[in-house]
């Protein structure tokens, strides 16, 4: 499963469960892209449940929208990694420390409150 929601203007949610097809991630990939135009100053939630692998298809979409997915970076300064994987919120605190300008940061399931409230923060 992959959901992709706007809450807020400047804010993004991603919810992924379990593993990812090519169809999937390229509606996916639309919604993300389309719902940020205009987004500046951006924060994202990113919840990670039953992680599983995505499929040589879906990566393979994934690999063919990188350019857009790259030009993504600047519109969001915070990302909020809700995982129920520890590997996974430290992939992603690994990555955010190699991403100029975003800050990542991951939280348990039990924590999604203090994720919110992180995003929240200015500065």
């Amino acid at each position: 499963m992959l959901e992709i929601t706007q809450p807020a203007e400047n804010r993004v949610d991603i919810a992924v469960s379990g593993s990812i097809d090519g169809a999937t991630m390229r509606r996916g990939l639309d919604e993300l892209i389309a719902l940020s135009e205009g987004v500046s100053g951006g924060r994202m939630l990113y919840t990670l449940t039953d992680f599983a692998l995505p499929t040589m298809g879906a990566l393979g979409i994934e690999l063919t929208r990188l350019p857009a997915l790259l030009s993504l970076l600047s519109k969001y300064e915070r990302c909020a990694v809700v995982a129920d994987a520890e590997w996974l919120r430290r992939a992603a605190e690994i990555e955010g420390a190699l991403i100029p300008g975003l800050l990542i940061r991951g939280f348990r399931p039990d924590q999604r409150d203090a994720a919110e409230a992180w995003l929240a923060e200015t500065g």
